[in-house]
């Protein structure tokens, strides 16, 4: 799909991708593993991220769903989210339900389609009519919650990575993710599959079709200049780019945030994944809410190609230090955390269900 580019003044990178992202996936964990474990050590607890979100299950380490951050949202936060309908998925027989839902909701193609309980944008997928619709219901978990979001078209995507501490009144943006999706510029000359096959992040797009669907023709030759989107999400798994976008953080966008975050019950710790028509108006607090991650949000704008294994770990580090301390926080106020074996149970079931999906696309 072409699309306009995203008009965000990019710092040059130092390189396509970055060292952070060339670490095997295994050894990218042992560090944070390791501080985890100090971490439990010091506090007494292994779980204890799980209480920084008492309202959330588990607190949004693991196992929490889209909508039950949506319902617990007060009117004001609700205006903010982009509209939405959800239930729940029985293959193609549900397909009158699902396009009374979507009526109801007043939505119309395109939408896109996630599962409930998700991760890393397995399963989002852009449907443009009802034999799209039909063919991601027949492949779809029977059983299992399923919504369907209104398409935003806006150009820019940011993760608001937010905190407030028990007690105190206001809170702060610990981190802005700029989300760059998979693309390619034309030149008019060589053909998108060409292009991607010269740019070693974008080949990640075709890594998995299993997991991924690219919904390009590998054989069309953009014009100069033409922009090619290659994918609807942005994650680094399909050849997305992560920036670090912490600079465009001002007083307007933390209390429009902060305005959010405030109607929503004990809510403490999460990321706010937003689009934006322009870095003018993500700066004046005007965005949509795609969806809400809690404790389990990754600090991702610390995978931004310019920082060093040092500075992008230092990041990782401060966010998993927060998480203690609010777990820590809300323990004393009478909240425990779940337990271990709760834990693992959840993340088990989402794994499964992960594999089940159907791939994005």
């Amino acid at each position: 799909m072409a699309e306009r580019a995203l008009f965000i003044r990019r710092r040059p990178a130092a390189s396509s991708t970055g060292v952070i992202e060339r670490i095997p996936k295994w050894l990218n964990l042992v560090p944070m593993v390791v501080q985890w474990v100090w971490l439990g050590l010091r506090y007494r607890s292994l779980t204890l991220p799980s209480a920084a979100n008492p309202a959330i299950t588990a607190g949004g380490l693991v196992g929490d769903t889209k909508s039950e951050y949506f319902a617990a949202m007060g009117p004001h936060a609700r205006s903010r989210v982009a509209p939405f309908a959800l239930f729940t998925a029985a293959g193609t027989r549900s397909m009158p339900q699902a396009l009374a839902a979507m009526a109801d909701a007043g939505l119309a193609f395109p939408v896109v389609a996630k599962p409930d309980l998700g991760w890393c944008g397995f399963g989002v997928r852009r449907l443009d009519d009802d034999a799209a619709l039909a063919d991601y219901l027949a492949r779809y978990p029977a059983g299992e919650a399923l919504m369907l979001q209104r398409y935003l078209d806006e150009p820019g995507e940011a993760g608001l990575f937010y905190v407030r501490r028990p007690g105190e009144p206001r809170g702060q943006l610990l981190g802005i993710l700029l989300r760059h999706y998979p693309q390619v510029i034309g030149d008019g000359l060589h053909s998108v599959g060409e292009l991607v096959a010269h740019d070693p992040r974008l080949q990640r797009a075709l890594a998995h079709p299993r997991e991924h669907q690219c919904a390009f023709d590998p054989a069309h030759v953009p014009a100069a200049g033409e922009v090619v989107r290659l994918s609807l999400i942005g994650s680094t798994r399909v050849g997305g780019r992560y920036e670090d976008g912490s600079t465009l953080a001002t007083d307007a966008l933390l209390t429009a945030v902060e305005a959010v975050a405030h109607d929503m019950p004990r809510f403490h710790v999460g990321r706010f994944d937003v689009r934006f028509a322009t870095v003018a108006d993500l700066r004046e607090g005007r965005f949509t809410i795609m969806e809400v991650n809690g404790a389990g949000s990754e600090a991702v704008h610390a995978w931004d190609p310019r920082y060093s294994v040092r500075q992008a770990y230092a990041m990782v580090f401060a966010k998993q230090r927060v998480l203690f301390e609010l777990g820590a926080a809300n323990r004393r106020r009478g909240f425990r955390p779940v337990g271990a074996l709760a834990l693992v149970r959840h993340h088990l079931r989402q794994q499964r269900l992960i594999r089940r999906y159907p791939p994005s696309n």
